[in-house]
């Protein structure tokens, strides 16, 4: 019989929003044991989710005999010590987005996931959301023919207002900015959609300069971007262009166009309060009017939750059970993990140098 995973959640924000009740939710995964900083908020997630352990050390968590895989929701510069940390312990690893902070913090991860034999995947929803995956069909299919041009527009409010604090999201140091939130994911569904990325120029900016901190009661520097402006030469020989801002109010939302020789896919979602919620998919071909293609029941969820994160993530979980049980690593793993974070690495170089780079 298929046994029960016994899980640690790292992280109390998305991990709570999203990570525990997606583990509940699952019928293989039980959520164990949380970590937060601080005692007391970690006993009261504890106790709100019905969760055995609260820990205030990622050690305290990672000890205990329950515990045979973690997931890791906390903000990117805490990234490589967690999956590090685990990993030598022998636990698996659910890594969310983006892998670290750079891609030798992503391949040291990677190396001791091969030295361990454990898996580590990485939370790369949209590769599991029902419209994406119909997108991924149709291109398999031939429907655009030889690929032409790519497009990407992700312009979102949640940024915009001035007013919101201060925090490591400003800070590029620690991982911050619409890159690592955005890109991260734009990156790997380019490759997964679209094969490999031959080179890339970059345009990073910072709208909001300053913003408030509230422990300090100052402005403080913001210096990590909200706006980010991608050229992509695919190595099928098609240019691809990515435009992506979170400060954007009343913003498009998030829209994929795949124009080929034979048709156009669009895909798309303008809902600006859930970034999984509301994506359709149009086609057309030979120049017809663009018509609303239906995706077929096979690929809906078997459960929706109010926040639209939830189901994609129980894929994901699911995904994670099985690579596991196959003792092995398929996408989005690590693999993935390395290849978008370089792709990011390679996007900073491109801003700071003004140059394409190239990533033969």
């Amino acid at each position: 019989m298929a046994t029960t995973l016994g899980v640690g959640v790292l992280g109390t924000g998305f991990g709570q929003k999203v990570h525990i009740p997606g583990l509940q939710a699952h019928h293989r995964t039980e959520v164990v044991a949380v970590y937060h900083r601080d005692l007391a908020q970690a006993q009261a997630v504890a106790e709100a989710h019905h969760i055995p352990h609260a820990c205030d050390s990622v050690d305290a968590l990672l000890a205990l005999p329950e515990v045979q895989a973690v997931t890791v929701a906390t903000p990117p510069f805490l990234h490589h010590a967690m999956a590090t940390a685990a990993l030598k312990a022998g636990k698996h690893v659910l890594l969310e987005k983006p892998t670290a902070l750079n891609v030798a913090e992503a391949l040291e991860i990677q190396a001791l996931a091969q030295h361990h034999q454990r898996v580590v995947t990485l939370d790369f929803e949209f590769r599991f959301v029902p419209a994406w995956q119909r997108l991924a069909e149709r291109l398999a299919e031939g429907y655009v023919g030889n690929l032409r041009f790519v497009k990407v527009d992700w312009t979102v409010p949640g940024r915009a207002d001035h007013r919101r604090p201060w925090n490591w999201y400003a800070q590029k140091a620690l991982g911050g900015g619409a890159l690592g939130a955005f890109a991260s994911h734009s990156f790997d569904y380019l490759t997964w959609l679209f094969g490999p990325i031959e080179r890339l120029s970059a345009r990073l900016s910072t709208a909001i300069p300053q913003r408030h901190d509230p422990a300090s009661g100052t402005l403080k520097p913001v210096d990590a971007d909200d706006t980010c402006s991608l050229t992509l030469d695919l190595a099928c020989g098609a240019p691809c262009q990515v435009a992506i801002s979170s400060v954007t109010y009343a913003g498009r939302g998030h829209w994929v166009e795949v124009y080929g020789d034979q048709g156009t896919l669009v895909l798309g979602s303008d809902n600006l309060t859930d970034y999984v919620h509301g994506f359709r998919l149009w086609g057309s071909q030979g120049g017809a009017p663009l018509s609303e293609l239906a995706i077929p029941e096979r690929l809906d969820f078997l459960t929706t939750y109010a926040d639209g994160r939830i189901a994609p993530f129980v894929r994901v979980v699911n995904h994670w059970v099985n690579d596991i049980d196959q003792g092995q690593t398929t996408a989005p793993s690590i693999v993935e993990g390395v290849l978008s974070q370089r792709l990011m690495d390679a996007a900073h170089q491109a801003h700071q140098t003004n140059a394409w780079i190239n990533l033969s």
